[in-house]
């Protein structure tokens, strides 16, 4: 087997502090083609899809893969924008802010580069990058405040995969989570009260995060406590009465339980109990994407006002705004104390 390599240690190419930031991933374009490719890496991801493997290769090529690209490819249409996805220019757009927050703070000590699960950019070409720029010492952060098994968990396994085939390892530290972060909890409540500020407030705040099957939660993934450890937070923050957020969870897929309440019974049931005027923002998601543009902003939006409502607002999530670039780099900045605090070692010594 050939290893890859790196660098060798030179003045020309001195030690570095590596961050790489990591989201879901997107199709590269909204058509059937794109989402067949997409959807193949992302639905056979076993920490994605738990069904033994000859099964669900059936039950993927036989009929997913034959039908919901072309469904999933009108959705994208509707999202997508003059800079692609959503989802892929809001977290560029953060890897370029944070870039610049940290280099005006350590100057080229630290550098950054941003990836996807699945997609592109991938995450093995975004370790590749960062050992050509001479890190030894990396710190990913997956870009999901709660964890689950099937978000960083996965994560880590990309990048296990991708080390098996390095000759040599970075130093490496992984942010399992940032669910009670206060900076993160600042800057959601500070955009959630920027937008009350301008629009007012409703009768319910919705917090919809992403679903994930109840069994997963039986079997030890903490991904519902954290949930409803931001949502206290957060309430708390925003000086709200608890049962004035209302935490639910979308994107269910399959005929399993999954975490309830779901966001779209949810938004159904409120006009009956006299809630007629809502507002949905979604902690979980660290960029605008499918899920809040259009599973939120337009599917739940109709379902909500078909059922009897009067106003329906989603509130945008953190994408690149500053208290969130904020927010991050202090997380950064947490994790690598230590390493910061080490002085760059000698150029001599690295000849």
């Amino acid at each position: 087997m050939a290893f890859i390599g790196s660098p060798p240690y030179s003045d020309k190419h001195p030690e570095r502090i590596g961050v790489l930031i990591t989201n879901l991933g997107t199709p590269d374009a909204p058509t059937p083609a794109a989402l067949r490719r997409y959807l193949q890496q992302f639905l056979w991801d076993p920490r994605i899809v738990e069904i033994p493997r000859p099964l669900w290769w059936l039950i993927l090529h036989g009929v997913i893969l034959r039908i919901r690209p072309r469904r999933s490819a009108r959705a994208y249409a509707t999202i997508w924008t003059e800079r692609g996805s959503p989802l892929l220019f809001h977290t560029a757009d953060q890897a370029a802010a944070l870039t610049r927050s940290l280099t005006a703070e350590y100057g080229d000590r630290i550098a950054v580069e941003f990836a996807m699960r699945y997609g592109s950019p991938a995450i093995a070409e975004a370790l590749q990058r960062l050992a050509v720029q001479g890190v030894r010492k990396l710190l990913v952060l997956p870009l999901y405040p709660q964890y689950s098994g099937a978000t960083t968990g996965s994560t880590f396994d990309a990048l296990a995969a991708d080390f098996t085939r390095r000759r040599t390892l970075p130093e490496l530290r992984l942010i399992n989570h940032y669910c009670d972060f206060e900076p993160y909890i600042d800057a959601m409540a500070t955009r959630i009260q920027d937008y009350w500020h301008e629009h007012g407030r409703p009768q319910r705040l919705l917090l919809s995060y992403h679903g994930i099957p109840e069994r997963q939660v039986r079997q030890g993934d903490p991904y519902l406590h954290q949930c409803h450890t931001t949502s206290r937070l957060l309430a708390d923050k925003l000086g709200v009465e608890q049962d004035f957020c209302l935490t639910t969870f979308q994107s269910r897929f399959g005929r399993e339980q999954w975490l309830q309440p779901y966001t779209d019974v949810t938004l159904k049931a409120l006009p009956g109990q006299g809630v007629t005027q809502v507002q949905v923002f979604c902690p979980g998601f660290a960029a605008d994407c499918l899920e809040t543009l259009e599973e939120i902003a337009v599917e739940n939006r109709h379902y909500f006002l078909d059922a009897g409502g009067s106003e329906f607002n989603y509130i945008s999530a953190l994408n690149s705004e500053p208290a969130h670039i904020h927010a991050l780099q202090q997380l950064v900045e947490q994790n690598l104390a230590d390493w910061i605090a080490e002085p760059p070692p000698p150029r001599e010594a690295l000849s």
